[in-house]
């Protein structure tokens, strides 16, 4: 965990969870303070997210790594069982 002072407090900013800048409600419940490194990182997961979201809409996974899995495991009997 990184501990903030006088010196480097200017590094924190106020982060809104829901990542709604119009939710504030008075008891500070959607807030939470992150260092800027960190603010920046949530934010490009969220658009990360959306994008990923967005390019597989509507798209169904067709394709099963493991649909065969099983009849690889399972060996085949040899002769002498």
């Amino acid at each position: 965990m990184r501990e903030f002072t006088q010196v480097n407090l200017q590094e924190l900013t106020v982060h809104h969870r829901d990542h709604n800048h119009d939710n504030n409600p008075a008891d500070g419940s959607n807030w939470e303070l992150l260092c800027v490194y960190c603010h920046d990182n949530e934010h490009q997961r969220l658009v990360e997210q959306q994008t990923a979201g967005d390019r597989d809409q509507g798209k169904a996974a067709t394709h099963n790594p493991f649909a065969n899995l099983e009849s690889l495991i399972k060996t085949k009997p040899t002769q002498s069982d």
